[in-house]
């Protein structure tokens, strides 16, 4: 199978997934169908489950010699992140991000899937299922934004801003104790910052050139190893504060995503001027 038919194959089975699973029960969730995983704000859905399931089972049928690994399943402690450092190909699924949004009925939600072999990423989809569209990305080949009916159009990251003309995505309270104020201290520098509490979407929103950064606290590569390769292939620039590159092998850091490499330096200057350390 070329990857130009795997990749179609795999987008083609997200969609026909969320409209079974997930728009059907969009705003239509019993509270029975809600659960708290870690949090209070931290939670899982019966939809959630149901899509993974799926996507676990039909996955193999596409790409034999993958391994399929889940937020739930691992939330389950029936995986392990380990097989990203293992060779051969490991699809990662994010079957509904923004599950807190999605179980308050917020139209803020994504499905994330990305390819990765040997640690690095080779394929990333980036999905809007309730308005079955989305960005797709493949290592070499650039990001495009693709709607529903078939059209393309290839994506791009801003222009270079200063600090105080950047809109971006920042949640200060993800930050540890240790870093807390400091986090917010540096939110304040910026013309405009928020959370959609989807990185899907945001890292979408960036790679599409409407916004200029996104920083989170929690790099998970479930959250962020498609949204990554988008931006990178849409001409942006993905890293750590401590000045790592981007890995989805790396699980702990200050993960910084800006619309050019000029950005991602001023935000990680930015960062550690105000004292943020992760």
């Amino acid at each position: 199978m070329t990857n130009e038919s795997w990749q179609r194959a795999l987008v083609e089975l997200v969609r026909e997934v969320a409209a079974r699973e997930i728009r059907p029960r969009f705003r239509r969730l019993e509270p029975a169908a809600i659960a708290v995983k870690t949090s209070f704000d931290d939670l899982v859905t019966e939809a959630d489950i149901a899509v993974e399931a799926a996507l676990e089972a039909a996955i193999p049928g596409i790409l034999p010699d993958a391994r399929v690994l889940g937020e739930e399943q691992l939330a389950r402690g029936d995986g392990s992140l380990d097989c990203l450092a293992e060779p051969g190909p490991v699809v990662v699924v994010d079957p509904i991000d923004g599950t807190w949004n999605f179980a308050r009925g917020v139209a803020s939600i994504g499905v994330l899937l990305s390819l990765i072999e040997d640690g690095v990423t080779r394929f990333g989809l980036l999905y809007d299922p309730l308005f079955d569209d989305w960005v797709v990305a493949s290592r070499g080949g650039g990001a495009w934004f693709v709607r529903a009916d078939g059209e393309r159009v290839a994506v791009a990251t801003a222009a270079d801003k200063p600090l105080d003309e950047m809109i971006g995505f920042m949640q200060p309270n993800q930050f540890p104790a240790a870093s807390l104020d400091a986090a917010y201290d540096a939110s304040k520098t910026f013309g405009r910052c928020t959370t959609l509490r989807c990185a899907c979407l945001e890292y979408r929103l960036l790679a599409q050139g409407a916004v200029d950064f996104a920083i989170h606290a929690r790099p998970t590569p479930w959250d962020f190893s498609a949204g990554a390769l988008a931006v990178l292939e849409a001409g942006g620039a993905v890293g750590f504060l401590d000045g790592r590159d981007y890995s989805p092998r790396i699980e702990r850091g200050c993960l910084i995503a800006a619309a050019s490499p000029a950005g991602l330096e001023r935000l990680r200057a930015h960062l550690r001027a105000a004292g943020v350390a992760l």
